[in-house]
């Protein structure tokens, strides 16, 4: 799988695309498996991207919100330039966007985070409206997590869930699994049946 995945169903008929992305530090981690066990069971006929963020040549977001606009020229103050640019692209394209990030310290991943850090560049380049076109898009999450008890992800759970409201999204929820060891989160049989219907949510 490359960084920025394009491989995808022909969502026409339904006019829904999902944007899974990854927030691990490693490739084909638990987390992963959970979000790719939930994503079988979408209809062929939607459209599913994956983007794999640890690889990708994307700076920690710099906000850029007082500076010239010859030093920030897209409102981000990046400077990440294509890989910036396919990933907002992407991100627009969806209808459903899956935030799949393991549980670190009790909320989202660096890799996750820094990606929603670069919405708040976005919400201020001029002629994007980003924030206008998120509305009525959804956020899910996805995360896998050492500990057993599913309370610790609280704070994950309320990260996604005000991020979402406060750009007029609706949140679809957060799947969970237990799993530390590689590809441990398959023996979490309530998880891996919660996977099943995870996306009948909404």
């Amino acid at each position: 799988m490359t960084s920025l995945d394009t491989r995808s169903s022909d969502g026409a008929a339904t006019g829904r695309s999902f944007l899974f992305v990854l927030g691990s530090s490693r490739p084909d981690g638990n987390t992963e498996i959970l979000a790719r066990a939930a994503a079988e069971q979408l209809p062929p006929d939607v459209s599913q991207r994956w983007v794999d963020l640890a690889p990708l040549p994307l700076p920690d977001f710099r906000d850029g919100r007082h500076e010239t606009e010859t030093e920030t020229e897209t409102g981000a103050g990046t400077g990440a330039g294509d890989t910036e640019a396919e990933l907002r692209r992407a991100t627009l394209e969806a209808t459903d966007i899956v935030l799949a990030s393991p549980l670190y310290w009790y909320t989202l991943s660096a890799q996750t985070k820094r990606y929603l850090d670069y919405w708040s560049g976005w919400l201020k380049v001029p002629g994007l409206d980003f924030g206008p076109r998120m509305a009525g898009r959804t956020l899910w999450g996805v995360s896998a997590m050492a500990d057993r008890n599913e309370a610790v992800a609280d704070g994950l759970e309320t990260t996604l869930n005000n991020s979402a409201a406060y750009l007029g999204m609706r949140f679809g929820g957060l799947l969970l699994g237990n799993g530390s060891g590689p590809g441990q989160v398959r023996n979490d049989e309530r998880a891996m049946a919660r996977a099943k219907t995870f996306f009948d949510r909404e």
